[in-house]
């Protein structure tokens, strides 16, 4: 029974039901089109290692069983260059997620590989009660990125640390406790931000979300209100005003949600919202753990995408390209209240994670990569509008830049989730050699947020596969 729950629970909606009708739904007998990856000049070192059956069975006794992977044959990466993946067969992948979300700049980018190894060779740790060069001068690079208010620091290692953070500063600097945020957001999995996020299939049930207050979410496609962002920030008014005591400590969102499925927000909505949390007393915080970095393409940050400064901004994933590395940035005021008692994390501003942050951000302007997130992204857009108008399945193409989601629908009219039929053309387009993301509540919105540094072969790549998955169900 916990194992049928867990697998019910990763699709969003019911997945191993939801698997049980593909396999009978979808029984096309033709064969998987055998599309050519691009031309890449690269021959990964021959794998010595144990077979991927090992590893699997050596998993499955000494890790965790709540650790899911993906696919039903799981797939085993030995070795990753640029936005490609090898098998320990040698086989090829075009990495379309990322390793969700978080690999920026390429896999093994040889600049951040010298940065890392340069440094490994000095010193690794130290902690922050002692000062290191890296640690400071990356502090000061990062800041230089963010609005010129933002110029405090605080380096963590994950995405949920980093918003663990910010909610405590928020609640210490107003003096106020009730945290806003919305639905369908996710925010991480420690038991703080897991009150903060707003999915069922990763909420415990246990006590969590004590002042967390989740409004409706500004969906353009299944909202109340469209793309009104005015109408669905009334809300937040009308929770404030009948919800908390007048008094709020904080508004969190992402600037488009991730896990969520790619949703991005209405028009007008954190302007708006930002005013009334603003008349409340509460500070307003941008996670951009996922959209941050030049990823959005026409600006550094996804806050920027809605013309709104944040009194707080997190961060991690891209900020290190896979290494555990993470960031609170706010206002030297916001940021002297935890001066207040001893606060502390042994691994945040670690010298090596710092060394490869700076070399993130050099890589990302030398090598144009915000720009080429935001050409390469038009590109697919435009390319998905293309399959849009081809397959009926296809309910709403979004995003910006190299953030991208397609979601599948039964009936663009009433628009079911086509969960079942997300499912096989998730495996399909592996088997074709493309490794992409999934998300949503119900598990039917594929998430494209690749490397930064793909190229148009990819992108056709990619759409030439998934046109292929469609035409087979």
């Amino acid at each position: 029974f916990a194992r049928e729950r867990q697998a019910r629970l990763l699709s969003g909606s019911f997945a191993r039901g939801a698997l049980s009708q593909a396999r009978l739904s979808f029984s096309s007998s033709a064969a998987l089109p055998e599309l050519a990856l691009p031309d890449f000049s690269y021959s990964p070192q021959p794998y010595t290692g144990p077979s991927k059956e090992q590893v699997l069975a050596t998993r499955k006794k000494f890790m965790n069983p709540g650790l899911f992977t993906y696919y039903e044959k799981p797939v085993m990466i030995v070795e990753g260059k640029q936005q490609y993946l090898y098998d320990e067969t040698g086989r090829r992948y075009l990495d379309a997620f990322g390793g969700i979300v978080t690999v920026s700049v390429g896999h093994s980018h040889p600049k951040l590989v010298k940065a890392v190894n340069e440094q490994n060779e000095k010193i690794q740790h130290t902690t922050t009660i002692y000062l290191n060069d890296q640690v400071a001068y990356f502090a000061k690079e990062l800041a230089e990125k963010l609005p010129p208010h933002l110029s405090s620091i605080y380096f963590v290692n994950s995405g949920s640390e980093a918003n663990d953070l910010a909610i405590l500063m928020a609640r210490l600097y107003t003096g106020n406790y009730d945290v806003v945020a919305l639905r369908n957001c996710y925010h991480g999995m420690s038991l703080g931000t897991m009150g903060l996020t707003a999915h069922a299939t990763w909420k415990y049930p246990v006590a969590q979300g004590f002042g967390i207050h989740h409004v409706v979410n500004p969906d353009p496609y299944r909202g109340r209100f469209g793309n009104d962002g005015a109408a669905y920030a009334e809300d937040v008014k009308d929770m404030l005003e009948t919800g908390t005591s007048g008094s709020c400590a904080a508004f969190f969102a992402e600037s488009i949600q991730g896990v969520g499925g790619a949703v991005v927000l209405a028009d007008g909505y954190l302007p708006h919202v930002y005013e009334h949390i603003k008349n409340h007393g509460g500070l307003c915080i941008a996670d951009e753990v996922q959209a941050g970095f030049g990823r959005t393409g026409t600006h550094y940050w996804g806050f920027e995408t809605h013309g709104v400064q944040p009194d707080i901004v997190t961060m991690a994933k891209g900020i290190g390209n896979g290494l555990p590395l993470a960031a609170v940035a706010t206002t030297p005021e916001i940021a002297a209240t935890l001066q207040r008692r001893i606060h502390f994390n042994t691994y945040g501003g670690n010298p090596v994670s710092a060394a490869a942050g700076r070399a993130v951000l050099e890589i990302i302007d030398e090598e144009g990569m915000q720009e080429n997130c935001l050409h390469l992204g038009n590109y697919l857009l435009d390319r998905f509008a293309d399959l849009e108008k081809k397959h009926d399945i296809i309910g709403h193409v979004r995003g910006k830049g190299l953030m991208l989601g397609i979601e599948l629908v039964k009936d663009r009219a009433t628009k079911e989730p086509a969960a079942a039929e997300t499912k096989k053309i998730f495996e399909d387009m592996k088997d074709m050699g493309v490794l992409v993301g999934k998300g949503g509540l119900h598990g039917n919105v594929f998430r494209i947020k690749p490397p930064m540094c793909w190229n148009k072969g990819d992108a056709d790549f990619l759409c030439d596969a998934f046109d292929a998955a469609l035409s087979r169900l």
